[in-house]
């Protein structure tokens, strides 16, 4: 029978060879950076020294890497249609170092065409001639983390595209 709780329980807590295993588990998975690791883990030990090795050790075998979590988090967000500013910001959320976000920026990205492509799925409902209209295209693009300059290029593309 289960028993009946009220509210969150504290997780059990780990010895050090589990919480080897628990965070090579969630490596296993998908790439976590150094700081969303240790927010996973700290709640299961009470060793906050162990863990700060565990986490060194386990970037020193390789299993951690924050340089492959940002490139692999910019390429998946990047395919969601996000632009550069909402990337950025999730990346700081993430606990990854200003010098890091901007070295994997540095890459050849046009965050323009990127803003239309992303736009375009969604103006094509829209009738961005109607002041109304093309201010819900701007905030769409907004929300999603494109530049004022980004935004203004994407719209008057497509407006530019409907005209042809």
């Amino acid at each position: 029978m289960y028993k009946k709780t009220s509210g969150f329980s504290k997780p059990t807590e780990l010895s050090e060879s589990e919480l080897r295993v628990a965070a090579i588990g969630l490596l296993s998975r998908r790439e976590y950076s150094r700081h969303e690791l240790y927010q996973k883990l700290i709640a299961r030990t009470s060793s906050e020294t162990y863990l700060l090795q565990l986490l060194d050790q386990l970037i020193q075998s390789g299993y951690q890497s924050d340089q492959r979590f940002t490139e692999s988090f910019l390429r998946s967000r990047i395919n969601r249609g996000l632009g550069q500013m909402r990337i950025e910001r999730e990346l700081k959320e993430k606990g990854i170092d200003r010098d890091l976000i901007e070295q994997v920026f540095q890459d050849e990205i046009d965050w323009f065409e990127l803003a239309y492509d992303c736009g375009l799925r969604k103006f094509r409902s829209l009738d961005l001639n109607d002041y109304k209209e093309r201010q819900k295209a701007f905030r769409y693009l907004a929300y999603r983390g494109f530049s004022m300059d980004q935004i203004h290029f994407a719209i008057e593309h497509y407006l530019e595209l409907q005209k042809a």
